[in-house]
């Protein structure tokens, strides 16, 4: 549904969420990338296209780093999405050609512009203040960075998660 790339973007602007208290915390890229589980550079990267968009603000060097540059309820998932992705508002199916898109639609057609719109409904409704509402409610405090929120158990496609023997 979405790239690395977006994932990243997402992730790095959540991170900010959590802390959010008006741009007097911020974390740097390697910050959010050890948070996160993700690579530097790759945080680094989105980071600076948030920012040529106007949803993050940063300071480079010692003492600096980045910050929302709005409140957490005025940016969307949505905000990050489409910096990064191309929006299809087609409607047109993936079995397009033979299977669907001449005469009737295939039997899964409606079911995918469901889960198209339920998708884009996601990304345009929520906005970064339920990470920040969130981080509020947890208890502060972790081992590596007593300043950072505890982490959270990951859910990412590339995590092998430990099964029982």
């Amino acid at each position: 549904m979405y790239g690395k790339q977006t994932e990243t973007a997402i992730a790095a602007l959540t991170s900010l969420a959590e802390v959010y208290d008006g741009g007097k915390t911020r974390l740097s890229a390697a910050q959010i990338a050890q948070k996160r589980g993700l690579q530097g550079p790759s945080v680094a990267k989105s980071l600076t296209t948030l920012s040529q968009a106007g949803l993050v603000q940063g300071i480079p060097g010692p003492g600096g780093g980045y910050w929302l540059a709005r409140e957490p309820d005025q940016i969307t998932l949505h905000d990050a999405y489409r910096l990064f992705e191309r929006e299809d508002t087609t409607r047109n199916c993936p079995f397009g050609g033979g299977t669907c898109g001449s005469g009737d639609p295939c039997p899964i057609h409606k079911k995918l512009i469901k889960v198209q719109e339920a998708v884009s409904d996601l990304l345009r409704g929520t906005t970064l203040q339920v990470f920040h509402d969130e981080a509020q409610n947890r208890t502060p405090g972790r081992p590596d960075d007593p300043d950072l929120p505890p982490a959270r158990e990951t859910f990412r496609a590339n995590h092998a998660r430990k099964t029982a023997s």
